[in-house]
């Protein structure tokens, strides 16, 4: 299993506020790299290509509130992962946030994909980190 995290970032809003936020793929679209194309969302689903590499989907499986979001790979895609959000409040207008991306990848493809993977989530978090300055 191969483990990508995010660095951590603070956020400056309520925890409640973040949740509602990632808690809809509508919302996603804002935090998304210029690398990701045909963006197709519901509120539990999405899907989008990474330029030049893949297409990936999405569900949501799991909403923890105020804490926790966790996504999956959803129909074809060419492996399987989830990606969890993960947030702790650190007063009532700010809270933290970080991305947690496992994956099922075999040595060759983790080693492809690790640092896109990387760049992916942080890029994703440092977005989230913007929309709230």
């Amino acid at each position: 299993m191969t483990r990508i995290e995010s660095e951590m970032q603070t956020i400056n809003s309520s925890i409640e506020t973040v949740f509602n936020f990632l808690s809809n793929f509508n919302n996603f679209e804002k935090l998304m790299p210029e690398q990701i194309i045909n963006w197709k969302s519901t509120e539990d689903t999405c899907s989008f290509t990474i330029k030049g590499m893949t297409d990936l989907s999405m569900k949501i499986i799991k909403r923890t509130p105020f804490s926790e979001i966790v996504m999956a790979s959803d129909g074809k895609t060419p492996f399987n992962y989830e990606l969890i959000a993960i947030l702790k409040t650190i007063t009532k207008d700010t809270c933290r946030s970080q991305l947690v991306f496992n994956a099922e990848l075999n040595a060759m493809l983790s080693m492809m994909v690790n640092k896109p993977l990387e760049n992916f989530v942080n890029i994703l978090n440092r977005s989230l980190k913007t929309k709230y300055e």
